[in-house]
């Protein structure tokens, strides 16, 4: 990006060279009508009169010649100015969109970090149930298996009392 006051500086002596070349001008103009005066013997007042509106006329050319210059600076100036401004526009847009960037791919690794997360609870949930589920099936057989179990003891128990109380109602009725 180009410095904007360096181009206002080159600018600047651009405009001062053409102001010095339109300034030595005017001297040398004003020098040779001197000359010219001088060299020659006296002149009526009409001649004299018109030296001294030649020699005017290239003082109000000059002085518009500077006028020019300075316009042209200031136009150039203007223009190192927008060139100036546009750059920095383009530099800022610029850092907003990899801003912007930055931020969408933030947001994209914090969404999959997100998902990540989510995915493996929802995998440690599954075999948390899981597990749960083949306890509560494991006690369940097992409470079923002594239930059984006891069961079998307490008919065994009962089938053992009742002969033995038709055994004693035998002997009793005998």
């Amino acid at each position: 990006m180009a410095n904007p006051k360096q181009s206002a500086k080159k600018v600047g002596e651009e405009t001062e060279e053409v102001v010095e070349e339109a300034v030595e001008a005017v001297p040398e103009e004003v020098e040779q009508a001197s000359a010219q005066m001088e060299a020659q013997p006296p002149k009526p007042l009409e001649e004299v009169l018109g030296q001294a509106e030649r020699a005017y006329a290239a003082f109000m050319e000059a002085q518009r010649q500077v006028a020019n210059a300075y316009r042209a600076n200031e136009q150039q100036i203007a223009q190192a100015y927008k060139r100036a401004e546009q750059q920095a526009e383009k530099a800022c847009n610029e850092m907003v969109k990899e801003a912007m960037r930055a931020r969408d791919e933030s947001i994209a690794t914090a969404l999959k970090a997100r998902d990540d997360a989510v995915s493996q609870a929802e995998r440690a949930f599954k075999r948390a149930k899981d597990q749960a589920e083949k306890e509560l099936e494991a006690t369940v057989e097992e409470a079923s298996k002594k239930r059984e179990e006891a069961l079998a003891q307490a008919w065994q128990l009962r089938e053992e009392t009742v002969d033995q109380a038709w055994n004693i109602y035998a002997k009793l009725s005998r």
